[in-house]
């Protein structure tokens, strides 16, 4: 089976874009493992774009381990883009299982991305049981034994947990993030983020992703970091978000919606064959 697809990514999170309006694919779970894999192509995530007649498109988000998304702020940004190219215009509306989702292109290789409110109760994460999100007392132990408890909890279309600390470099996330993700307090697991305030104005992060494992950056992690922060006053309303690659600018507003901008690729068509 061979068929087209586009990669494109967002500060190197990056992307198998599959547009299902022009051509029936439907792979099952191995399939996207597959595709996923960096010794065959490579994702972080796969995204399929689908019909709706009521607005640009939908949008459906899959992890490199085969299991669906609910959310995908920079897959988000990217699809965006390319629909707007696609469309000639500059405000794109696309559905997810989270939500209808507006962005609008900013300029060139720029889109900002409307995330909307957080969730922040326990059975909005969802936790297995009722307690407090702003200090779930999870432990963390850095390279040099110390260890922390805390850890709060966010959900932003699919469930965060952000820890402040003063050296995200000093942990091995490889080894932490898939404890945390499977924590038996996630039914249905989570992403993991170490966030390094620098001041009011830039937080640096590190991320886990579940089903994705380490990703150069996240778009909802940017969000969920920067509502944690705003939650505990570590931060204004406009925070900028650093990854290895670069950052992400996240605002919220009077409303207390989330908007996130950044930049994103150009769109490269390639060949899948299966």
């Amino acid at each position: 089976m061979e068929f087209k697809a586009f990669k494109m990514d967002g500060l190197g999170n990056d992307f198998i874009i599959i547009d299902q309006r022009s051509q029936s694919i439907d792979l099952n779970k191995q399939q996207i493992i597959k595709i996923c894999d960096r010794n065959f192509i490579g994702c972080d995530q796969l995204i399929y774009i689908k019909k709706n007649r009521k607005i640009d498109a939908g949008l459906e988000f899959y992890n490199s381990d085969g299991s669906q998304s609910g959310a995908c702020g920079n897959g988000t940004r990217c699809v965006a883009y390319f629909l707007s190219k696609e469309k000639n215009k500059k405000e794109i509306t696309v559905w997810t299982t989270s939500g209808n989702l507006k962005s609008t292109i900013i300029s060139v290789n720029e889109v900002e991305t409307e995330i909307g409110e957080p969730k922040l109760n326990w059975d909005q994460i969802p936790l297995s049981q009722n307690i407090n999100t702003k200090n779930l007392g999870l432990k963390l132990t850095d390279n040099d034994g110390k260890e922390f408890i805390g850890g709060i909890a966010v959900n932003v279309g699919n469930p965060h947990v952000v820890f402040f600390l003063e050296n995200i470099k000093n942990f091995n996330l490889e080894k932490q993030g898939p404890e945390i993700e499977n924590n038996n307090m996630f039914p249905d697991k989570c992403n993991l983020t170490l966030a390094e305030k620098i001041n009011k104005n830039l937080i640096k992060v590190r991320v886990w992703e579940r089903g994705a494992g380490l990703t150069k950056a996240c778009g909802t992690a940017a969000c969920a970091t920067a509502v944690a922060a705003n939650l505990d006053n570590l931060s204004n309303s406009r925070t900028e978000i650093e990854f290895s690659l670069g950052k992400l600018i996240i605002n919220i507003d009077k409303k207390n919606s989330i908007h996130m901008k950044g930049p994103v690729s150009n769109i490269k068509e390639i060949k899948i064959n299966l």
